[in-house]
């Protein structure tokens, strides 16, 4: 059960004091947006469904699982003309939430992407794929982050789960699982030819990676998603003429 703490006195009479975060928090966007820029840089906070959740320290397991479920991304984004990774940045959803996932894959606003930066620099709207890294935060990174990404229009979801050495993934359109393939292969559907190799990035098998992620950008799916973006970008500048 959430509790509540109502705020002092003072901190009601004095709109120049920002009251802290707390975890459990209940807090719209803006006033959680509010109290964290008033918050210690080193401290990580997110709004899940509206509830305030403060960020453990980072283990070595998650550190892990983190950098290599990360080289992947980075190799799409080098392969896909239109398409950025990013780690760790905080994305706006909507007025009960502003999650801050490990990583995600976006398409450009000028090739059809839907997240744009606000004028404070933060992103708004859903990236098309969002990962996790879960050890300790496995049940909010199951179960209320993964409500949350798809109520606020997240396409894909993954989760790597550090204690049990697996990947799981979801399309949240229809919010049914994705199975990772016979061969140990995860192929993204939002992103053709985003294949993880899930067995490489748990034992940091660096080349594996490589290999099977290359296989992947040299894909028919691949060349032809490239070519759908590209045709976004000459539409949208001859309507600037």
């Amino acid at each position: 059960m959430t509790t509540l703490t109502a705020p002092s006195p003072k901190l009601l009479a004095d709109p120049e004091i920002v009251p802290p975060l707390h975890n459990g928090d209940q807090l719209s966007q803006p006033e959680f947006h509010r109290r964290y820029e008033a918050t210690d840089p080193g401290v990580k906070a997110e709004l899940i469904e509206g509830i305030v959740y403060m960020a453990s320290p980072v283990g070595p397991e998650h550190g892990q699982g983190h950098i290599q479920l990360g080289g992947p991304f980075w190799m799409y984004q080098g392969a896909t003309p239109g398409v950025q990774a990013q780690d760790n940045s905080t994305v706006i959803l909507g007025e009960s939430s502003e999650p801050q996932p490990d990583l995600h894959l976006r398409v450009l606003p000028t090739f059809g992407g839907r997240v744009r930066q606000n004028r404070k620099g933060i992103l708004t709207g859903p990236p098309e794929l969002v990962a996790e890294v879960a050890h300790s935060s496995e049940a909010i990174d199951l179960h209320g982050k993964r409500r949350d990404y798809q109520n606020g229009g997240v396409l894909e979801y993954l989760v790597l789960l550090i204690r049990d050495s697996s990947l799981r993934a979801f399309d949240l359109r229809s919010g049914k699982d994705i199975p990772v393939d016979s061969d140990g292969v995860y192929r993204s559907k939002v992103f053709p030819g985003l294949w993880i190799d899930v067995d490489a990035v748990f034992r940091g098998d660096v080349q594996r990676s490589q290999r099977v992620m290359n296989k992947g950008l040299k894909s028919p799916e691949h060349a032809a998603f490239v070519k759908r973006l590209k045709k976004a970008v000459p539409a949208k500048r001859s309507a600037r003429k």
